[in-house]
């Protein structure tokens, strides 16, 4: 991995990454999106969430979790004591499936690399993947086994990252919890374990 940057060429290397995203042709979603979701939030954040595709309205603004899986997630931070503007939030793949279906395996391999790139310029201590698609790409990265979200749901697992020990906390996607109202307390959980391991309130 490469060394970390200093603030000024960290910020400088996303403008390069916005823009290659914004220009990328290397699967057909450009095709279909409106424009392209890079991410939001601190560059400089301990604590990056990973959700899978944009959906309709974050296609629409061009930023991710604004629908209402977003208010949703908006809820949990809150509760756990987490802002959006403390963490960073992005998804595997950066561009809108049409009709919001899953991303295809051949759309995360295309992606993948600048998510990649996004998590080597931030380099944080806690990782939390939402979802299948995004739990099995970071569990990929790190050499850990996936089988099914619900076996690894607000679980701890450590990862060599840049030399460093970062955590993983996979949890369910938040638009799951939309219509399965009794998920809401397993993702609250999940980020409620990733505040803890921010502010050292728990051993690990």
């Amino acid at each position: 991995m490469k060394m970390a940057l200093n603030n000024h060429l960290k910020l400088e290397a996303f403008a390069q990454l916005t823009k290659e995203i914004y220009e990328c042709r290397k699967c057909s979603l450009w095709k279909t999106r409106k424009r392209p979701v890079v991410g939001d939030g601190d560059t400089n954040a301990c604590i990056i969430l990973v959700g899978e595709a944009p959906g309709y309205w974050e296609d629409v603004e061009g930023k991710p979790f604004i629908g209402a899986a977003g208010k949703l997630l908006n809820e949990f931070l809150k509760k756990v004591g987490l802002s959006r503007e403390s963490i960073y939030i992005t998804n595997v793949v950066k561009c809108r499936p049409p009709g919001n279906r899953d991303p295809h395996p051949e759309e995360i391999k295309a992606c993948g690399p600048y998510l990649d790139r996004q998590l080597d310029l931030i380099r944080p201590k806690v990782i939390v993947p939402l979802g299948r698609h995004s739990t099995s790409y970071i569990f990929s990265k790190a050499g850990v086994p996936f089988k099914s979200i619900s076996e690894v749901q607000g679980k701890i697992f450590e990862a060599m990252f840049w030399e460093t020990k970062t955590y993983l906390i996979p949890s369910y996607h938040p638009a799951v919890a939309l219509y399965r109202v009794k998920l809401r307390s397993d993702i609250e959980r999940a980020l409620s374990l990733a505040a803890k391991i921010l502010n050292n309130q728990i051993m690990i």
